[in-house]
């Protein structure tokens, strides 16, 4: 179990603390919802937690598969509904890793990537479309 302790510092601030090693990250209120978007906002941390995780779970594929994906990189781009209640709508995730790499070696990086913690934890309505580019 990992301890993560959140103050409210006001104005629609937060401070986070990684308590296994004392990290410390700000959160902010989006410019859309009142905030003054200094920070991630929580739904960004959602958007960084996917993508990140996502890519963690390929390189323990390929460390374990002996590939290199070195430099592999994940854009995630996070959509809210327009209507209310204000949530996550999408989250159009594309990962390039620069390396040509064999078909076989590309899929079992795609099944890994798909297993992703985060990715299997957000609710079934928000839509998730993943794009891979090699080399």
């Amino acid at each position: 179990m990992v301890n993560v302790q959140i103050e409210y510092q006001g104005d629609l601030h937060c401070k986070a603390t990684h308590g296994p090693s004392g990290a410390e990250l700000t959160i902010d209120a989006p410019k859309d919802n009142q905030g003054l978007g200094e920070s991630f906002s929580p739904t960004d941390l959602v958007a960084a937690a996917l993508g990140s995780c996502m890519l963690t779970i390929m390189g323990i594929a390929a460390r374990t598969q002996n590939i290199d994906i070195t430099g592999a990189a994940a854009v995630v781009e996070k959509e809210m509904t327009a209507t209310p209640p204000r949530k996550i709508q999408r989250l159009t995730v594309r990962i390039h890793v620069p390396h040509s790499l064999s078909e076989t070696d590309r899929e079992k990086l795609k099944r890994a990537a798909h297993t992703c913690p985060v990715h299997r934890s957000l609710h079934p309505d928000v839509e998730i479309p993943i794009e891979f580019t090699w080399g």
